[in-house]
């Protein structure tokens, strides 16, 4: 751990279409014609905002003083959105631009419990599995992180690091149903920080039989976020339960475990304990829950100390 090491954060390069209904989807299912599922949402707003895993996590990470880098495939359209992240302190050079496609898009709707439906047209990011770690520059690299975008990508990119000797933090999200159980067992088994949320975290285990303990065994870290319940966190050594941050309104949970990722980075880089860790994640992530969309929030580092002695005391 410590401080001044380039990181790379690779992962989905996309734009979120963010949709709210004004109900609940567990009105519009019948269970016993689960197999026959036809329903439609009519929702009452649409957003076009930035995002995609990389993106969204090194926003964050840049709000906190870090200093990301993203890696990722996008289409022709996404020169806009490249001079925004470079103005926010993300590096964009590692991207690579295919101009016959488009940017991944997103397509997400939330209903008033907070549920969501979404749907993803990869684009672009199609080609993240052309991208190998071995021509990236890996000098001064104290960390990758591998956020969910193509798993064929995903894969390669875990072993690729391992064979290289550079840490990773393994993030497999919302592509463990699509990852094979050896696939996803050697990444996280190689990984120095694993992270899941709680439903993501029952998948793996459903599909690879893996515990914290067993994770352990290879890993540094390992932490389970429980939304509005907070998160776990392990290590070898100890474990703890942090709270989550209070939200001063509650807009969109869209992007908040994007936005806890960096909180978790600051304090693994910063040399902290897992507890302060976790509390550094929780302040990140609450910023995003009040803003629609990922990447609409924004504080300065004074706002982030006196938001996180607002919430922890110290």
């Amino acid at each position: 751990m410590g401080n001044g090491g380039r990181i790379i954060v690779a992962g989905s390069i996309a734009f979120d279409h963010i949709m709210d209904f004004p109900g609940y989807f567990r009105d519009q299912i019948i269970p016993d014609r689960i197999d026959e599922l036809n329903i439609s949402f009519l929702v009452k707003s649409l957003r076009k905002v930035r995002g995609g895993t990389a993106p969204n996590i090194a926003y964050s990470m840049a709000l906190t003083g870090q200093m990301p880098e993203i890696l990722g495939t996008v289409g022709s359209d996404f020169e806009g959105y490249r001079q925004w992240l470079e103005q926010n302190g993300v590096g964009t050079e590692l991207v690579r631009v295919k101009n016959d496609d488009f940017t991944a898009s997103c397509f997400i709707n939330t209903d008033l419990a907070n549920n969501q439906i979404t749907g993803f047209y990869p684009g672009a990011m199609a080609y993240d599995p052309d991208i190998s770690m071995h021509d990236v520059s890996m000098e001064d690299v104290s960390m990758v992180v591998i956020a969910p975008t193509e798993p064929a990508a995903m894969s390669r990119w875990c072993d690729e690091l391992q064979k290289i000797g550079v840490p990773y933090l393994y993030d497999s999200g919302m592509q463990i149903p699509r990852l094979e159980p050896q696939e996803l067992t050697r990444g996280i088994m190689g990984a120095e920080i694993v992270i899941f949320n709680e439903y993501e975290y029952e998948m793996m285990y459903r599909k690879t039989g893996l515990t914290v303990s067993d994770i352990l065994d290879r890993a540094g870290i390992v932490v389970v976020t429980l939304g509005e319940k907070g998160s776990e966190l392990w290590s070898r050594n100890d474990h703890v339960r942090v709270p989550a941050a209070r939200p001063q309104i509650v807009v969109d949970p869209t992007g908040a475990g994007d936005a806890y990722r960096a909180g978790l980075l600051k304090g693994y880089f910063e040399g902290a304990d897992l507890k302060r860790m976790g509390r550094y994640a929780s302040v990140t992530s609450v910023y995003a829950v009040e803003h629609k969309g990922a990447t609409e929030h924004k504080y300065t580092i004074d706002e982030f100390v006196k938001r996180y002695r607002e919430n922890f005391g110290e």
